[in-house]
């Protein structure tokens, strides 16, 4: 990766504030997560720069899916090591047998 790469968390809702406090902290334990920084009703996730494992993948899968965060984006960093974390979310998360993104 040559460039900064960023994830947007667009209108999180959250149903209690340790809610919130929950998914800061989970962003923070994340080590794909270089840092964060917010806007209105968006969050930006800076991500380190290097390919994601399939530790990475899984554990932003995890947190998308909790917090209803399009998934969609993760589609970009889909590679080798982690395509495995992926496929095997792809049903739950699309309710369809897995395309090609």
């Amino acid at each position: 990766m040559s460039k900064q790469q960023y994830l947007t968390c667009k209108r999180v809702t959250f149903y209690a504030r340790l809610d919130e406090d929950a998914f800061f902290e989970w962003i923070k334990k994340i080590e794909c997560i270089e840092s964060f920084e917010g806007a209105r009703d968006e969050l930006y996730l800076d991500l380190v720069d290097r390919e994601l494992g399939y530790d990475d993948m899984t554990d932003l899968i995890a947190l998308f899916y909790r917090y209803k965060i399009d998934m969609k984006q993760l589609g970009k960093f889909i590679n080798k090591k982690n395509e495995d974390a992926y496929v095997s979310w792809w049903k739950k998360i699309f309710g369809s047998a897995k395309e090609k993104l």
